[in-house]
This record gives C-alpha cells, sequence and structure tokens, in this order.
C-alpha cells in the first residue's frame, strides 16, 4: 500500500481502507445476532480476527493489551473499531490499539478515547506510542485501563 496521499480525495490508500473497515463495521452491526450475548461474541472474534491477522511484532503487542484488558476490565466489551482492536463502555469505545503497521509508523499506539476517565487535571495523555511490551509496560497499561474503564 502506497502512504501517498490521493490528490482528490486528500486520504492515504491505508486511511480509505480504515473507513472502508469502519464502514463494514457499522453495517455488520445492523446483521448481527438478536441477543446481546450473541452479539458480544460476535464481536469478541472480530477482534481475535483482527488480532490474528496482524504482523508478529504488532500481533504479540495486541496480544498482551489484550490480555491487560480482560483481567484488569473485564467489563470492558471487545469489537473492532476503524479495523482496530477496541475496548467499550457501554458501546462506547474506551481504549484501543493501533498496529503499527497499519499506516506504516515506526510505533504502536494504545489510544483513549474520551469516554476513559484518565482526566488529570486540565491536560493529559491521550495515546502512548509503544514499541513492545516489557512488565513496566504491562504495569502502567494495567493501570491506565484500569483507571479508564472507571
Amino acid at each position: 500500500m502506497s502512504t501517498a496521499r490521493d490528490t482528490k480525495s486528500g486520504f492515504t490508500a491505508e486511511e480509505r481502507a480504515a473507513m472502508r473497515a469502519r464502514a463494514a463495521e457499522l453495517k455488520a452491526q445492523e446483521r448481527k445476532g438478536k441477543s446481546a450475548d450473541e452479539k458480544a461474541a460476535i464481536d469478541r472474534q472480530d477482534l481475535l480476527d483482527a488480532i490474528a491477522g496482524m504482523q508478529d511484532s504488532d500481533r504479540a503487542i495486541a496480544e498482551g493489551l489484550d490480555a491487560i484488558v480482560t483481567r484488569v476490565a473485564p467489563q470492558l466489551g471487545s469489537k473492532t473499531w476503524y479495523g482496530f482492536p477496541a475496548y467499550t463502555l457501554g458501546g462506547k469505545v474506551v481504549v484501543f490499539f493501533k498496529p503499527a503497521a497499519k499506516f506504516k509508523d515506526r510505533y504502536a499506539t494504545l489510544g483513549f478515547e474520551t469516554t476513559a476517565q484518565l482526566d488529570d487535571g486540565q491536560m493529559w495523555p491521550t495515546s502512548y506510542a509503544i514499541l513492545s511490551l516489557t512488565k513496566a509496560e504491562e504495569e502502567r497499561i494495567a493501570e491506565l485501563v484500569r483507571r479508564a474503564a472507571g
């Protein structure tokens, strides 16, 4: 894929692919299972499939992040969001993982949306670059996810 911007749309091929993935996610929501449990199971499988399809280094981080989130914030639901693994509360994204390979970036990103309870004064970080997961990063992420989930 090219990182060059299309002069007509202003979006890269990767950005257009992410928008198509989001459109497909929204369309699939209309067709999903009848019960909340069925929808949750489908969303969880979509997340696991997205992780499985990642390149090795991104997949290792995403699997570690998934283990942390499901352990420290089991109240969060799983889904994909623009093709990224994401975790939700009340249907709204709280935390997401953007793999480095998705946009040919030099690092993966752990991001938090506005529903995350990370407020700290008048300014606080909402995303973090991740190159790999060590014990120190795992502990920091666990604390951030606990706070974000409320």
